[in-house]
């Protein structure tokens, strides 16, 4: 056996032990042994194999998969180029804190800096995104080489899981191959060690990391409180429970999973938009966690937490060293909050919660008889009604841009329905792909809401092959035929400019890419038709056509319509 098929077959198996499941990978010649053994693997039932025909599809692949699994994925490449497209993934992954196994096949050192094809620099390729790297050296037919491998798998399981002791994110092994890279004829020398793990499919290392109960912040109770909740992998129930508890309203985006229970604020978005109540309504204490930043008054809001000395704000960190803090406001860094000193149930309080239940209440009205007035395809409507409607238990994914916004302004309370999005660095890399790969680890019906600039920047994304395993997921794309963010921004006011260079019309027919790759495909034409549309299995696309332009007045208009509504209750 020669020392390429051996790495792979012992380093694939230590990771099955490990508890591997979902492995990604993209062809390439290099990654031949690791290719061909978690073939194998899937072939034996061990683990689920995913094969895409471009490196940064097949990366964002893994990491839905690990996002929705919460369980490190592995991702495979050959070496050269085709690594340096896993980083925007791998950059998410670290900012998100989503575990994946980065592994990026390589030439022999020898070969490098030689001109040698498809040879570049991939010691540390990815920076300090990465939460361990390794270099694992080229195999070599000699005795220990199976116990430093099977080590070095279950090394790269703990470092990406969190079980070595800091935060979940990826890791990146750069594994180095010298041929034959394909599996010996019969009638060479056999291994000079046997090539099996431990007994009883026993893990070679196990890590048990000592942690600590995690120490509670210790922090007296103020009616005047708020919990802000963003994107990130934390415990929101607790927080929505601990808002509850203290009479707190909760201002949670989608993807944070707290818009949950009677003190989550569908509308709170429209509040922070609204100078009256806001100067009427500084809240003494801020509790947030994850990563917030879905408007700028809500970021105005994390960097003026209150107006008297004893204003606080106590950020929940994600993990060690982890925190999320862009204003530079927060007082507190802590794992986790207890409030002393509570009076009593939240109804023994009403004034502060009644404030903004009053008001959120009225925004939110004011803004669906907007919404609702005639029959138009427009996108805040568009938005709220599909995370409105959605089956329950449904998975929904976002778009990083305008489609994660308008369903923040108008998602009500639900506790049914996972939405995620990569708002780790809030990229549009991938999107469709990490959808797919989030909609496979659901099993369950699962949506995505993304723009059309993000649906054709990640198209090869939809080319799944014959024999690969196909997800439930209507891919919703809302089509203003360009960057409809840029409409909002102040980029919008120089119209010499703006179209070339910010609008970006592309003017390409959406049926026609879903044809290409044989993909259903239905319009929405009518608000009304969207329970129909959405109706049916597997991948399928629906269009919604909207006007850029339309969609900027239609918003200023609901930002003054629930401004008036909100200073009508104050």
């Amino acid at each position: 056996m020669n020392p390429s098929t051996a790495f792979g077959l012992a380093f694939t198996d230590e990771l099955v032990r490990c508890g591997l499941r979902e492995v990604v990978l993209a062809p390439g010649s290099r990654s031949t042994p690791l290719a061909m053994a978690f073939l194998d693997a899937e072939r034996r039932h061990e683990v689920r194999l995913h094969v895409r025909i471009d490196e940064r599809s097949a990366s964002f692949t893994a990491l839905g998969l690990a996002k929705a699994s919460r369980q490190p994925v592995a991702v495979l490449c050959t070496s050269g180029t085709a690594a340096a497209n896993f980083h925007p993934a791998v950059i998410e992954a670290d900012e998100s804190g989503i575990p994946l196994l980065v592994l990026t096949a390589d030439r022999p050192p020898e070969m490098r800096g030689t001109g040698a094809n498809q040879v570049i620099d991939q010691v540390k390729l990815y920076g300090s995104a990465v939460r361990w790297f390794c270099e694992a050296g080229v195999p070599q037919a000699r005795p220990g080489m199976v116990g430093y491998w099977r080590s070095l798998a279950c090394q790269a399981w703990a470092q990406a899981s969190g079980r070595a002791g800091a935060l979940p994110g990826p890791v990146h092994l750069n594994l180095a191959f010298r041929e034959p890279l394909v599996p010996a004829e019969a009638g060479e020398p056999d291994w000079p060690e046997p090539l099996d793990g431990r007994p009883d499919r026993r893990p070679w290392t196990s890590f048990e990391w000592p942690r600590p109960s995690p120490g509670e912040l210790e922090v007296p109770w103020t009616e005047r409180g708020v919990v802000v909740c963003g994107d990130g992998d934390y415990d929101a129930a607790a927080l929505v429970e601990l808002a509850e508890r203290a009479g707190w309203p909760v201002l949670a985006e989608p993807s944070s999973g707290a818009r949950r229970g009677p003190n989550a604020l569908s509308a709170y978005q429209y509040l922070l938009a609204t100078p009256e109540f806001m100067t009427a309504h500084p809240p003494d204490l801020i509790v947030s966690a994850g990563r917030p930043g879905l408007s700028r008054p809500q970021s105005a809001l994390l960097g003026s937490p209150g107006s008297g000395p004893e204003r606080r704000h106590v950020v929940i960190a994600q993990g060690p060293g982890r925190w999320a803090d862009p204003q530079r406001a927060a007082t507190d860094v802590a794992p986790a909050i207890r409030l002393t000193a509570v009076p009593g149930p939240a109804e023994d309080s009403p004034g502060w919660l009644g404030d903004w239940r009053r008001a959120d209440g009225a925004a939110r009205s004011a803004v669906d008889a907007v919404l609702d007035d005639g029959d138009a395809l427009t996108e805040p409507r568009l938005a709220r009604d599909i995370a409105n409607h959605v089956p329950a238990g449904s998975m929904l994914w976002t778009g990083s841009s305008l489609p994660v916004r308008d369903i923040d302004f108008h998602l009500s309370q639900r506790d049914d329905l996972r939405i995620l999005a990569s708002r780790g660095a809030s990229g549009i890399d991938g999107t469709t792909s990490a959808a797919i790969g989030a909609a496979l680890a659901h099993h369950g019906p699962a949506f995505a809401v993304i723009g059309d600039l993000t649906f054709l920047h990640d198209a090869p994304g939809l080319a799944l092959g014959p024999s690969e395993p196909r997800p439930d997921l209507c891919l919703i794309v809302i089509n203003n035929d360009g960057g409809g963010i840029f409409s909002t921004l102040e980029q919008a006011a120089f119209p010499g400019s703006f179209e070339r260079v910010f609008g970006t019309p592309h003017g390409a027919e959406l049926k026609q890419l879903a044809a290409a790759f044989g993909l259903p495909y239905q319009r929405l034409e009518r608000p009304g038709d969207l329970s129909k549309v959405l109706q049916g299995t597997g991948l399928r696309i629906v269009e919604a056509r909207t006007d850029r332009a339309a969609g900027a007045a239609l918003r200023a208009r609901l930002r003054e319509t629930a401004a008036q509504a909100v200073r009508s209750v104050i």
